[in-house]
């Protein structure tokens, strides 16, 4: 008897265009510093896992009907969300040697659409303590850096049909706005200082890794809000703040780092509503900040918990909009690449994604999702991505990526 582990099987591939082109999707996307700043890491992973619906028709008829369907769906959401159909295009100028990377939208095949299947069971995918490997395979693009957009589909969704199950990675009233934002007096057009991609584009392999989630209720997290903020003698600390702030110390206390280590905690935030005036909610595009929270591991451990999310909250409160104007200013001067693929400072943690999206309202035709995994993308020891809860109400689920010896000494903390 066989003993291999299942392998995904690819049955069909696709390129959808929009079902029509817009005017404006003719013209050239030129990056701001925040997509520029991007282009090494790697691309976004996400997806959702769904029941299959019952039905009286054939295996066959029901997945045909529903893979149409989505292929359609997608091509009238492309039309508002063109520049995901398009490609990376390069400009090399000689004199001084520089590089202008942008969004071609007027010349590409189209978002990919992969269907595969695989010889396994929801069960299979989310009994286990960590995250099986094998849901890696649920998802295009492996290891590819969005540098890679110039020959690979910027979107890429797969859909992969299991024994029981379905997993899925993708009338509009909100359309985005493509429309890019650059500081007052700043051309639109961004040359990097680089001649070739070598000098900005790296790529590397994740140590060996445990990825498991961990889900806290609305109640758990409401009682861990309502001590951080006692302890902290305020009532301002929110409750991403309380729960950062608790997996930064539990973390660098199953790492046991010396007490004088410096040691971070990085959150992602959102720049639209720190701009003066705001950026709107539907502004398409990176507009992203880390913000950190910084402290020696003793003082972090010696402090309750309540002070840890202090200074978490106080780096949110800070991060303003001259903060903002301060770092494209900085970033126009001397323009950089992220090198998130080079190993992660092993004594920090950062904080990914925001239970704020509501992935689980995403609606395909059969229900709501059981769950939410992701792929391979910018994992490293020491990443934690945070979602909604599946029955919402404020409940979050993280997915943690540690080293496996502190993945264990986690389990047991």
């Amino acid at each position: 008897m066989s003993t291999n582990p299942p392998k995904i099987r690819y049955i069909s591939e696709s390129f959808i265009k929009p079902q029509y082109a817009l005017e404006e999707s003719k013209r050239p996307l030129y990056l701001t510093p925040w997509g520029l700043a991007m282009l090494s890491a790697n691309y976004i992973q996400k997806g959702l896992l769904f029941t299959k619906p019952p039905t009286t028709n054939a295996d066959e008829d029901f997945i045909k009907s529903l893979l149409d369907k989505l292929k359609y769906s997608l091509s009238v959401t492309l039309v508002y969300f063109y520049p995901l159909t398009s490609r990376l295009v390069t400009q090399k100028n000689e004199n001084p040697p520089s590089s202008l990377i942008f969004v071609d939208c007027n010349n590409s095949p189209g978002a990919k659409f992969i269907y595969a299947d695989l010889d396994m069971t929801i069960s299979n995918i989310l009994s286990p303590i960590d995250v099986p490997s094998i849901v890696h395979s649920f998802f295009d693009h492996d290891r590819a850096v969005n540098y890679d957009g110039h020959t690979m589909p910027l979107l890429s969704i797969q859909v992969t049909e299991l024994k029981d199950a379905q997993g899925n990675t993708i009338s509009i009233t909100r359309p985005p706005i493509h429309r890019r934002w650059f500081p007052d007096g700043v051309s639109l057009i961004i040359n990097l200082p680089f001649s070739h991609q070598d000098e900005f584009i790296s790529r590397g392999e994740a140590p060996k890794l445990r990825e498991r989630m961990f889900h806290f209720s609305s109640e758990s997290i409401a009682k861990l809000k309502a001590k951080a903020n006692v302890e902290s003698n305020t009532n301002k600390i929110s409750s991403f703040q309380s729960l950062s702030a608790l997996v930064w110390r539990c973390v660098t206390r199953v790492r046991r780092l010396p007490c004088d280590q410096i040691t971070n905690c990085s959150l992602a935030a959102n720049n639209r509503s720190r701009m003066e005036p705001s950026l709107s909610n539907d502004y398409f595009g990176n507009s992203l900040h880390a913000l950190r929270g910084v402290t020696t591991a003793g003082e972090l451990l010696e402090h309750s918990l309540g002070w840890a999310a202090r200074k978490l909250r106080e780096a949110v409160a800070n991060h303003t909009d001259q903060v903002v104007r301060d770092w494209v200013d900085t970033w126009l001067q001397s323009p950089i690449v992220y090198q998130l693929t080079k190993p992660f400072n092993k004594n920090n943690v950062m904080m990914g994604s925001s239970p704020r999206f509501n992935m689980y309202g995403n609606e395909f035709g059969m229900g709501k999702a059981v769950a939410l995994r992701s792929g391979y993308a910018d994992k490293f020891d020491g990443k934690v991505s945070s979602y909604s809860g599946y029955e919402g109400g404020g409940s979050i689920d993280l997915e943690v990526c540690l080293l496996l010896n502190s993945m264990s000494a986690l389990e047991s903390d």
